[in-house]
């Protein structure tokens, strides 16, 4: 799959916009593999308690629609301190 893409041309940032990028990124990273422990959690009790599956399952059904959202999030970011505009 490819995406078109365009900028206004060359692009600086700033030391505070690159911190501030890395930041995110960083947030972005601790989120999803928050959420991804959540997953395997949820697996594994459910796995040791199958009684408390049904109440496991919403937790664990939420988890990829929260961390794509959070990548979602972050892309944006990303390509607007960049000023990337998808065609």
């Amino acid at each position: 799959m490819s995406a078109s893409f365009k900028t206004s041309g060359p692009v600086t940032l700033s030391e505070e916009q690159i911190l501030l990028l890395h930041q995110k990124l960083r947030e972005m990273r601790h989120d999803v593999n928050g959420r991804l422990a959540n997953i395997v959690a949820a697996a594994e009790l459910m796995r040791l308690r199958p009684e408390s599956a049904a109440e496991r399952m919403k937790l664990l059904l939420e988890q990829p629609h929260k961390a794509a959202e959070t990548i979602l999030n972050f892309s944006n970011d990303f390509e607007k301190s960049l000023g990337i505009d998808r065609k």
